[in-house]
């Protein structure tokens, strides 16, 4: 009798473990993304019907940026390595220029050389379009700002970095320039991919 209470305590235990590890991902956001198709640093059309089936982390960025582009821009190569370490395939990067005037594709393509990305192929830098249409998209889309600054060539945009479901809907953001979250944003792409699965 004390035997198979012991064991039966065990196999308890043991089920509660595995339900613990089992990594299920938890929204904390809703955002729908509306419909978009612009070009990407290859000269290529990329919509959201195009992402979807596989979860994106996407940012607004340019490529004149003089403040945390280029941090953020590093940040984002970081969690790629991260997802590499995890062995994580199906996923996209999307990066929105909220300078679209100057960005073209081939400018896009020159910016993206400069880092040593683990996997070019992933990365989605997104032009073709107006200023106006890539700030209706950020404030609607991702509850975000983008607009000129008045006193330089520069543009005000927001520094998060947004988890996309396979369904093209905001799940989560994360802080993209500073004391970046690697390990969770890694960790929470798995557990989406997972979960799509």
């Amino acid at each position: 009798m004390k035997k198979g209470y012991i064991t039966l305590c065990l196999l308890l235990i043991a089920t509660v473990l595995l339900t613990a590890c089992g990594k299920k991902f938890e929204a904390e956001t809703d955002w729908k993304v509306e419909n978009f198709n612009y070009t990407n640093q290859n000269g290529d059309e990329v919509s959201l019907d195009n992402l979807k089936g596989k979860p994106w982390l996407a940012m607004f960025i340019f490529t004149n940026c003089e403040t945390v582009c280029p941090p953020m821009t590093a940040n984002m190569m970081d969690i790629q390595k991260a997802f590499k370490e995890k062995g994580l395939k199906d996923y996209n990067i999307v990066g929105f220029s909220i300078d679209p005037e100057n960005d073209s594709p081939k400018v896009l393509k020159k910016y993206l050389a400069q880092y040593p990305v683990p996997d070019d192929s992933k990365w989605n830098l997104l032009t073709g379009y107006s200023q106006d249409e890539i700030a209706d998209l950020a404030r609607k889309s991702f509850k975000t700002v983008v607009k000129d600054d008045p006193n330089s060539n520069q543009v005000i945009h927001g520094t998060s970095f947004y988890l996309v479901n396979q369904e093209g809907v905001v799940v989560k953001s994360y802080n993209g320039y500073q004391n970046v979250s690697t390990d969770t944003i890694a960790s929470d792409m798995e557990a989406l991919i997972e979960d799509g699965k």
